[in-house]
């Protein structure tokens, strides 16, 4: 038997499931993607933690090492390129930048494969061993490297050699083999903490977008514009035509030589918007001369239609908000006067965060970050 509300019909009954499987849906959806990208920061944390070599790791390779140089990774199948044109490319840093997207198999413009081997990443450089011979990239002697973002290939850029040269990998391992060489340059340079405390941030901040269940939507909620299709936005448009109807056959009468002007003037409204009137009837003696309306003060200008979404953050010209993006490490000189900031604001030495209470701090990744003002709630991006 099928449910009725008080009327005897079931349509809203129909709403409400249907309703409540398009957000479920779209929750589970939003929650995979999340739980994703939650695994694979957290396998970087554990490599970040474990990544360790042996001299053993370099038994039967034709590469002779130092001392105290170990073997960390190897891949057989990686090939040499050679940039045509050479470009300054940005020196080597410890930034473990988010996954943008999947990495095509293609290589760029501009790039020859002059060789294939086995890639090799030690404690003290990065080598290819390939059959045409052998070549080097020593961490101390790196001056720039750069990753395509779009290919698997990585360029660098060393001291000793006019050059620009790199490798092009398979896409599936392009990208722990980015990890893995920031880890053994971080380790050169005794930097691998930093590194570590960047992929920590990065996974307390992806846990701030984990999304939340849906409420669950009542028969009670429907709205009688449910039963139309196309639900509000057909009730609109259909009561738009009804006003355009009855103007568009008084100025269209020909029997009339003012074309209806003082009928459409008395039954027109003056528009109380600083919108320009939508619809303009044709014809000289229809145009209607309405005052300019008067400026109106007020203590902030409106960004909604502007600026975006924010996600629940203050109303700001400067695009700041909670929706994820770019950290703000510099924030514009006007933030206070959108956002609620800490007292000594800007002596925080960090990126721009929302503590609790409601108030914004400049010391976002600090363990001192909004101490006094109940801890960190959530990061402000742009």
């Amino acid at each position: 038997m099928a449910k009725t509300d008080s009327t005897g019909s079931t349509w809203r009954y129909r709403w409400a499931h249907r309703q409540n499987v398009r957000r479920v849906s779209t929750y589970r959806g939003a929650e995979a993607a999340w739980q994703r990208r939650d695994d694979e920061l957290r396998r970087l944390r554990a490599l970040a933690a474990d990544f360790r070599g042996s001299a053993a790791a370099g038994a039967g390779l034709a590469l002779e090492l130092a001392a105290d140089e170990v073997v960390l990774w190897a891949l057989p199948a990686a090939q040499l390129v050679e940039v045509r044109h050479t470009t300054v490319l940005p020196a080597p840093d410890l930034t473990v930048a988010p996954r943008t997207g999947p990495l095509r198999p293609r290589r760029p413009d501009g790039v020859r494969v002059t060789d294939a081997g086995m890639a090799v990443i030690t404690s003290r450089r990065l080598v290819l061993l390939g059959g045409r011979g052998r070549r080097d990239w020593a961490y101390g002697r790196i001056t720039g490297l750069a990753h395509d973002p779009a290919a698997p290939v990585t360029v660098i850029q060393v001291l000793d050699r006019r050059g620009t040269s790199g490798l092009l990998l398979p896409t599936d391992a392009a990208p722990d083999f980015r990890f893995k060489l920031t880890l053994a340059f971080a380790d050169a340079i005794e930097q691998r903490a930093a590194v570590i405390a960047q992929v920590d941030e990065l996974i307390a901040e992806h846990a701030q977008l984990k999304p939340f269940r849906p409420a669950v939507n009542t028969p009670a909620q429907a709205r009688f514009s449910a039963r139309v299709p196309g639900g509000r936005r057909t009730i609109a448009v259909a009561a738009a035509i009804a006003l355009l109807v009855p103007a568009a056959l008084i100025e269209s009468d020909p029997s009339d030589p003012t074309r209806g002007a003082e009928v459409a003037s008395a039954a027109t409204p003056a528009p109380t918007s600083v919108a320009p009137a939508l619809i303009r009837p044709a014809g000289p003696a229809l145009a209607l001369k309405t005052p300019p309306p008067k400026p109106t003060k007020s203590p902030r200008p409106s960004t909604s239609a502007t600026q975006g979404p924010r996600c629940g953050a203050p109303e700001n010209p400067l695009g700041y908000g909670f929706c994820g993006g770019t950290r703000i490490r510099k924030p514009a000189a006007e933030v206070c006067d959108w956002f609620d900031c800490v007292p000594q604001f800007w002596a925080g030495r960090g990126y721009l965060v929302q503590c609790r209470d409601g108030s914004v701090s400049l010391a976002g990744g600090r363990s001192n970050a909004c101490a006094e003002h109940q801890g960190v709630r959530r990061t402000i991006t742009k």
